[in-house]
């Protein structure tokens, strides 16, 4: 089995061009879904950058509410760590909280804590079910968010009637407090709810940032509503949270990596498993048990026996190859010496019985049939040589 130099390619054996056409669907849907992904970075790179920041001129940036607020006579200071956003609430400041959802547990409870007694106000800008009932008590988000973008104000709060129709359209909230001015509402539930303190301040709750943005400021009553809430103060002190400050990681609170992640990606994951679990379904093409066929050409054993000597070979497998030549020997000798079929690989056995039947040396034989496998292709060859010729010994004798 081993006097052939270059194994001959057998019919089952994939040429390139069939590799290619099974895999060519595969690697357009990688590519495209490459290209799709940065094609959306791109577009996300250049609309959001800077977004709710009032030092950005960028379309989803708000330096034209801080502008305008300016020339109202309200100051506006970037802060970016929970302890300067603490420290700034007073009652002569609006403390806004640009994104709510990216403060941890622990933020949440302390920067709570800091506005609840402070007098000032508190804006809170689309906070989700994850922040709002930390940051105010008592209001609750709805899962499902508005369908509409452009809302009327249907309500009391003088603010929002002098502002009329706005683009608060987005996250709803219902809230336990019954002084709570609910506003914008859409299918009975509120976009915009202010809720009074005790202390002589309060916490406004928007369930969307568009009437903050430079590219939407202009349409409907956005800047009118947006300057009202953020100006009652003479100073604005603006919160982006950020991921590197030190008291999210500094308090305690671990997160597992499937809160790390945004949600699109879980529900992007869940499908992509779903398309692969039918793709498999699709490919399987069996429905049912198996049904045996006949082979449309006959197979000559030797074939049979030479692919499966070129497996061995290109596996470097001796042990293998040498475990089955001496396994098959002992099944033929052991009826021609008298032993049953179910002990011929049994050595106490069977090499009594052979040993008797030639009047031969049993560690000889031992080491023929049990022996330790070949280390060459050279030694695999003489024991091949030595097994038959010992079959044919005990065939004549």
């Amino acid at each position: 089995m081993t006097t052939e130099a270059t194994p001959t390619t057998t019919s089952t054996a994939r040429t390139g061009r069939q590799v290619w056409t099974r895999t060519r669907g595969i690697a357009l849907a990688v590519v495209l879904i490459l290209a799709a992904a940065v094609a959306m970075a791109a577009v996300r790179s250049t609309t959001l950058h800077g977004a709710l920041d009032p030092r950005s001129p960028d379309p989803h940036g708000s330096r034209a509410v801080a502008e305008l607020l300016a020339e109202r006579g309200v100051s506006t200071r970037v802060v970016t760590t929970l302890d300067a956003a603490r420290t700034a609430a007073d009652p002569d400041t609006t403390l806004l909280v640009a994104v709510p959802d990216r403060l941890t547990h622990s933020q949440q409870t302390r920067l709570h804590t800091a506005t609840a007694s402070s007098g000032g106000r508190t804006v809170l800008v689309a906070a989700g079910s994850w922040s709002v009932e930390r940051l105010a008590p008592g209001v609750t988000a709805d899962p499902a968010t508005s369908g509409d973008s452009t809302l009327a104000p249907d309500c009391a709060l003088p603010e929002a009637r002098r502002a009329g129709s706005a683009d608060t359209g987005g996250i709803r909230y219902t809230t336990t407090h019954l002084d709570a001015d609910s506003c914008y509402p859409s299918a009975r539930l509120a976009t915009l709810l202010r809720v009074p303190a005790a202390s002589g301040g309060d916490t406004v709750v928007l369930g969307a940032p568009r009437i903050l943005y430079n590219d939407r400021l202009d349409e409907q009553g956005n800047a009118s509503l947006a300057l009202q809430l953020l100006g009652s103060r003479p100073h604005l002190v603006w919160y982006l949270p950020s991921l590197s400050d030190a008291s999210a990681t500094g308090t305690g609170e671990r997160k597992n990596f499937l809160d790390l992640l945004p949600s699109g990606w879980l529900w992007a994951t869940l499908q992509l498993f779903v398309a692969a679990a039918l793709a498999a379904f699709w490919r399987a093409r069996r429905l049912g048990p198996l049904v045996p066929e006949r082979l449309p050409v006959a197979i000559r054993a030797s074939e049979t026996a030479e692919g499966r000597a070129r497996l061995y070979r290109k596996a470097n497998a001796r042990d293998r190859a040498a475990d089955a030549l001496r396994s098959a020997t002992r099944t033929r000798l052991a009826p021609l010496v008298g032993v049953p079929a179910t002990q011929a690989q049994s050595p106490e056995a069977l090499l009594p019985a052979l040993s008797a039947h030639l009047a031969g040396d049993g560690r000889t034989l031992h080491s023929l049939l049990f022996g330790p496998p070949p280390g060459d292709d050279a030694a695999l060859l003489a024991l091949t040589d030595q097994l038959d010729a010992l079959e044919r010994e005990v065939r004549r004798s």
